[in-house]
């Protein structure tokens, strides 16, 4: 997914106040002014006159994917129905104790089970789905199980995920970086024309994009099978875009006082 280059940003400062618009063109003290002219209030209103900065600002943020997927088939057929759920069950309890002997809950282990018969034979089986928090404990278990048992047991690649709360901890922090850096950028302004920033009168999100992978990852998506874990992960990375506009009260800088 191409990401589109963010616009340049938007400054406005507004640090003379002016009249209403709406009395542009009214009569004052009996003299009609000039369309498109507004003169300037009294010294009375300029007091309660808010001055504004407006700006906007843009974060990119990113994450790793925090969940992974590994599958493990065992099968068997048999002319005799015991032999093939004995064949199955033997490797099926070798599996979930090694799990657990590697300290995975049962909450992340899922154990699924198909018998039918096939033609003059039974066939039987079992799918062990993992779900892995720890990704160097992913590969050791994969590496273990694939020298430990024959080839009649198939284990998948690893499939990496978000969760759900990961999403979202992730669009979070692109809005509040967003407008981190409008705020920075707000005080940069106001202190080089001699104001201070004061309260916030507007924070906006205008725009998010989210993506997976690198923008031109394109290649690697069409061979995912030849990916590493590595690359996989890569490819997983998830890539969150906030684009805010924030209003933020002008102030003046206070004059010191000189003690005698």
């Amino acid at each position: 997914m191409s990401l589109q280059q963010a616009p340049s940003s938007r400054v406005f400062v507004e640090l003379v106040p002016w009249a209403d618009r709406g009395q542009e063109n009214s009569l004052v003290s009996g003299r009609e002014t000039l369309p498109g002219i507004r003169r300037p209030f009294s010294s009375a209103q300029s007091q309660t006159t808010t001055r504004e900065v407006h700006v906007s600002g843009t974060a990119e943020v990113s994450a790793d994917p925090d969940r992974a997927q590994v599958a493990v088939r065992v099968s068997s057929t048999k002319a005799a129905a015991a032999e093939a759920k004995k064949s199955v069950y033997r490797r099926l309890d070798y599996i979930t104790q090694s799990l657990q002997q590697q300290g995975l809950q049962a909450e992340n282990v899922t154990v699924t089970k198909d018998f039918r018969r096939v033609e003059n034979a039974y066939h039987m089986e079992a799918e062990v789905c993992i779900t892995f928090t720890e990704f160097v404990k992913m590969q050791n278990i994969c590496n273990f199980l694939v020298e430990k048992l024959d080839r009649s047991v198939v284990i998948s690649p690893p499939q990496f995920y978000h969760t759900p709360g990961s999403v979202e901890n992730l669009r979070r922090k692109a809005c509040l970086v967003a407008v981190e850096n409008a705020w920075r950028k707000a005080q940069e302004v106001c202190n080089l024309v001699g104001q201070t920033i004061g309260k916030p009168l507007l924070i906006k999100e205008e725009e998010t994009k989210e993506w997976e992978g690198q923008i031109d990852d394109h290649q690697s998506s069409r061979l995912s099978s030849s990916l590493t874990v590595h690359q996989k992960i890569k490819s997983a990375t998830l890539h969150a875009v906030s684009k805010v506009f924030i209003t933020l009260e002008v102030k003046g800088k206070e004059k010191k006082k000189k003690h005698l």
